[in-house]
């Protein structure tokens, strides 16, 4: 498995804090070049548990860093989806039964934004987009015990895409995963990818009305 520290490595990630980012579920080919991330997704691999399908899965692709507190994530996605199903974006994780996964999802012939989320069992909500996209932005805010999710197509306009809950004060995992559960692989590339550090709220709130 290769490790890389992101603190040597400001073309994947800035953050305020060292981390160090890990593979969970490493794929059999993927490199950094210019700031980019391109792997080549595993066939026949999701995340999922339990609900509708029947069925829990828990073995895709998935290059991340540790995180405690608050923070936004961001990166750019393009990829080319090919099969049903096909997906890639960002995912927050506590463990196996507690995530969200959130980004771009190619479902019968349209390109979709889609978000899972996990607490046990899991649910999907999709948004449905009237022409292909070349390229995405996602960005993740964690205040306290939510999880906002937004989209861009420039980088600059953001659109609120999900509200989700999430254990607050506990360290997730934080990163760029990608997933086929119905094809043979295909290419993504993520760049742009940042996670920075958002003040305590409550902390902050706490030390304002006690600032004397």
């Amino acid at each position: 498995m290769k490790t890389i520290l992101l603190t040597s490595l400001s073309m994947i990630a800035c953050i305020c804090v060292s981390a160090q980012t890990n593979w969970f579920n490493e794929p059999s080919d993927w490199t950094i070049s210019d700031g980019k991330l391109t792997m080549s997704v595993t066939p026949k691999s999701d995340y999922w548990r339990i609900s509708h399908y029947g069925f829990t899965v828990d073995d895709a692709p998935f290059y991340y860093a540790e995180y405690g507190g608050e923070f936004e994530a961001k990166v750019k996605i393009s990829g080319d989806y090919k099969v049903r199903f096909d997906q890639a974006g960002l995912m927050i994780r506590i463990d196996h039964e507690n995530y969200i996964k959130t980004g771009i999802e190619y479902v019968d012939g349209k390109y979709n934004l889609s978000t899972v989320v996990t607490h046990n069992t899991s649910d999907w909500s999709v948004i449905a987009l009237d022409r292909p996209v070349q390229s995405l932005w996602i960005k993740a805010v964690r205040r306290l015990d939510a999880i906002e999710i937004f989209y861009s197509f420039d980088d600059k306009e953001y659109t609120m895409m999900r509200n989700a809950w999430m254990e607050a004060n506990r360290p997730v995992k934080i990163g760029m995963f990608a997933a086929c559960p119905d094809g043979d692989g295909f290419k993504v590339n993520f760049s742009d990818f940042k996670v920075t550090h958002l003040p305590d709220k409550i902390r902050t709130e706490w030390l304002k009305s006690n600032s004397d």
